[in-house]
This record gives structure tokens, sequence and C-alpha cells, in this order.
């Protein structure tokens, strides 16, 4: 990588608005890289061998329709800069346009300005941005090319039309094993079994020693880039200070390689387990690389098998690490491609009350809840347990409403874009869509959260209260909700048996949880 001099992407801004003067009048082609698509390899060969200009946006409107993480912003920006650096060593000429509008709005511009130019884009995996693009394709056919999206493994047309109720994870991910032959014998899963999820939630010992991710220091593009996010997103969501990830594909590779040495053989056994001051644990903590590009979903899965087979790492890390990447990361798109846009709007429960005010401030007294956010507020990062029991779990017992959290998801972490949070949040976490994507409401009361963590016994609430002021409050809130929700639950052959329990307590202990559950919720912060 060649030498920069500081804000050297500055002085690049001043000159944006001369674009019409960085194409010249020779050239005829020009290839879209996204910010979530840093990845040359996959791109067709074919155009890459033209050496076409490669068009690389910054766009103000994307970093400020909603208040992203400043670390996400960072991040964001970083890897785009380094990339194109890169691409600039590996003989590609490159055009940094900065805009005030949307990605399409600055190439609608460039294609203005310059008529005998034709631009080539990958299908972006977000919604708004690929409708923009859509429309930017047909105001100027046929000058502008789509390419599909092959930063993935699933094929949509196969797996589109079948999301529907019943149609679940599991069938999915044993159809993507057959496809792919990951973990495969034959068309028989390696070792016998599908899923080792049941061997995937031990609680982590006290004196279990937890590797520390290697932290990637800031180099000079990156530090202009915290710079800028300090000067002109000040007020968003999070804490800029202290960042740390890598920003290149080989930094990111560098990190795959030390998770699958150092923690991938521990990652099953304690896949659920919650640690207090340990966000990490023995997660790869991969998937903001993933998900623009850095790394590759296929590359993954192959580096955490070839550790098996050398003995690395056991069959359950192993699977439960690929039913991460191949399974549920790929579902994800799926169900997001096959509901859009109307999953945007769902609400099951009809719950409308505003999130509580602790999302943003991490202000509470629940030890669970405190250490979840800060974590997010932090690193913009939590693991899934702490995504989907606690911080989406408290969301639903309290009845707020799901648009508000799913907007939340999306700015505060730093793996976040719309075609992976969505579902996770709307369809997993909080049951909006009704049981399309989920199999039941994934809600709990504090027994889940003592059996898994640590946090009950740092926490101003007595798990073992069910009731008053002194209980914590995930015990009568959960009984209030499978009361308030009971049709769900009724009806459902996996959770029946909870409304049916709660069918057998005295009419006392009804009444008390209905006052301890109604008096917390109407006394919560709310934003």
């Amino acid at each position: 990588m060649r030498e920069i001099s500081p804000y050297f992407f500055q002085q690049i801004r001043q000159d944006s608005s001369k674009s019409a003067r960085k194409i010249e009048p020779q050239e005829k082609e020009v290839l879209f890289i996204l910010h979530d698509q840093l990845n040359l390899a996959i791109f067709p060969q074919q155009i890459l061998a033209r050496k076409p200009k490669l068009v690389i946006v910054e766009s103000s409107a994307y970093a400020n329709f909603i208040p992203h993480h400043q670390k996400k912003l960072a991040y964001i920006l970083s890897a785009q800069r380094h990339f194109a650096i890169e691409c600039v060593a590996a003989g590609y000429q490159v055009l940094n346009l900065f805009t005030m509008d949307s990605y399409a709005q600055a190439l609608r511009e460039l294609l203005t300005e310059n008529p005998q130019l034709n631009l080539t884009y990958m299908q972006p995996s977000e919604w708004d941005t690929r409708q923009a693009m859509t429309q930017l394709k047909l105001d100027f056919a046929p000058r502008v090319s789509l390419i599909a999206n092959t930063f993935f493994l699933a094929d949509l047309a196969k797996f589109q039309n079948k999301i529907a109720k019943g149609y679940r994870l599991e069938t999915f991910y044993r159809q993507m094993r057959k496809s792919t032959g990951f973990l495969m014998q034959g068309d028989q899963p390696m070792g016998g079994k599908w899923n080792y999820d049941q061997e995937n939630r031990k609680k982590l010992p006290k004196a279990e020693k937890i590797p520390a991710i290697a932290s990637i220091l800031p180099d000079q593009i990156t530090l202009e880039v915290m710079a800028e996010i300090a000067e002109f997103f000040p007020r968003n969501f999070g804490v800029l200070a202290g960042f740390s990830y890598a920003v290149t594909r080989e930094q990111a590779l560098g990190l795959a390689q030390q998770f699958i040495s150092e923690r991938l053989a521990k990652f099953g056994d304690y896949e659920d387990a919650l640690k207090e001051g340990e966000p990490f644990l023995f997660h790869s903590v991969l998937s903001l690389y993933l998900n623009n590009g850095l790394l590759l979903p296929g590359e993954l899965c192959e580096m955490a098998i070839a550790a098996f087979k050398e003995g690395i790492a056991p069959l359950n890390s192993v699977e439960g690490f690929i039913r991460q990447i191949l399974g549920w990361r790929e579902y994800m798109r799926v169900y997001y491609e096959a509901m859009m846009p109307g999953v945007r709007s769902s609400n099951h429960f009809g719950f409308k009350l505003n999130l509580p005010q602790m999302y943003w401030n991490g202000e509470t007294k629940l030890a669970c809840l405190q250490s979840a956010i800060a974590s997010v507020i932090q690193h913009g990062y939590s693991h899934h347990i702490q995504r989907l029991m606690i911080l989406s779990n408290f969301s639903n017992l309290t009845f707020s409403d799901p648009a508000q959290l799913n907007q939340w998801f999306w700015f505060a972490y730093i793996d976040a874009y719309e075609w992976v949070e969505l579902p996770n949040v709307l369809g997993m976490a909080v049951y909006a869509d009704g049981g399309i994507l989920a199999s039941k409401p994934y809600v709990s009361g504090g027994n889940y959260i003592n059996k898994m963590s640590d946090h009950c016994g740092n926490c101003a609430y007595d798990v073992k209260q069910k009731t008053g002021e002194k209980a914590c409050p995930f015990n009568y809130l959960y009984w209030n909700f499978v009361d308030t929700c009971r049709q769900d639950f009724a009806e459902n052959g996996r959770v029946s048996l909870m409304a049916n329990m709660y069918d057998q307590k005295s009419e006392a202990e009804k009444q008390e949880i209905k006052a301890s559950a109604q008096a917390f919720i109407q006394n919560l912060a709310r934003r």
C-alpha cells in the first residue's frame, strides 16, 4: 500500500464537485463498488479483465438517515478507503466520489456529466439502495448493467418461495449442507448428527481463561476517518474512542486465523454463555467482516472444517460455527428477499410503547441489561444470546414497539445491515411476523439468564423472587406476557405448557404478577 498523507481523502473531497474532470473522454466503462461489497474476487473475472475504472462513493445521506454507531461509521469508511487504495496498488484506477445525497444520485450525476460512460453494478443487499439503483438503471438504459450479488452461498431462486410458516432453519440448513458438501460424508452428516446445539449450552466455569482478541491500532487512514466522524457525527450513538477493528482483508484474515486457533475449540461448549465484563468470550466477532466482504462465508466454513480435520477444534464447535454462517446467516438473507418490504411494518402483538431510554444510555439496575447495553455502546457489539434473550426479550416483555427496536439494532450494531438485522429482530427475536421465521416467541424469565450467566449475583434485583419491588422484573414480566399473549402460547405445542402453568397459579399470584408488571412498565423511562 502506498503512503498517504493525513487528510488525503479530505483533499479529494474538496475536488469532488469536479467529477466530470476525473473521467477522460476515452473512458467508456466504470464498475461501482458498494461499501458492503469490498472484495474484487467475487466480481466476474470477464469484467475485471477489462480493468474498468472503479467508482466508490461516500454518501453522507447513508451515514445520516439513522444515527449509526460512531464506530460503525468509522469502520465502513475506513474499510472503504483502505479498499480503494489497495485497488490502486493492484493496478485499477479508482474514482472516489463524495456526496451529500444517495449513492444512486452521485452515480446519476456522473452518468449525466459523461454521456459516453457505461456503468456496471452488483445487486445491493439492502432494499432502499437497491430500489434507487433500479431506478437509475431504468433511467439510463442501456448504459447501466446489473450483475448478480454473489457474496452469498444460497441460491435465491431455489429457496425464496419456500419462506412461509412451517419452513424452518433446520430444513434449510440441511439442504445447504448437502449442496455445499460442508461437514458431509456422502449424503450423511459427518459424525452422524446434523446439529449439535444441545451440546452447546454450557455455563462458563468461573476459572475459564478467555483468549483476548487482537486489537488493530488505527493507522493514518483510520485516524483521519475518526477525526471526521468526531467532527460531523458527534451526537451519533455509541463511543468512538478505542476503535480497534480490522479495516483490511489482510487484517480480517489474521483475526479469523486467530479465532480458529485460539477460540473455536471452546466456542461450541460456551456458545450461549454470558459473563460480566467479557463481551466476546469465545465468539469469532467476524460478522462485521463477512457483512462488508472483507471475509467470505465459504472460506470461513472451509477454515473451520480444516481445523476439525487437523484436530484443532471438536465437531460440536465447528458445526455450531458453520451453522451460524451456512445456516442462519444465509437463511436471514433468503427471508429478507422473500418478505420485503412488507415485513418492515410487521407487529404481530400490536405493541406501541416507545423503546426504553436505557437502550441509549445503559442506565438500569438490571445487571444483565446494563452489561449488554454497555457492550453495544462501547463496541457496537454483543453476542447472540444478549441480542435475543436479554435485549429483545426485554423489549417484548415491556410491550415495546418492534419497529423502534428494529431501528435501534440497525444503527447500534457495527455488523448491522438491514438484510441481516431485520430478519433477526422482527422475525426471530420479537416474533413480529407472527411465526413465519421463528416457531415460538423467544421470551423468558430470569431463570434462563441466571442459568447462562453470572449477572444475577451482581444485580440489584433478586432472581429468586417472583413479584414485588425486589423481584427480578424478568420473572413477573414473563408471566404477564404469557397471559397477555396467551393465544400464541396456547395454540403452540412448543410453549402451550407455559399458558397451562400460568392458569394453575392462584388468583392471588396472578394479581401480584399483574400489579408488579403494570407498575414496572408504567414507571419505565421511555425514549
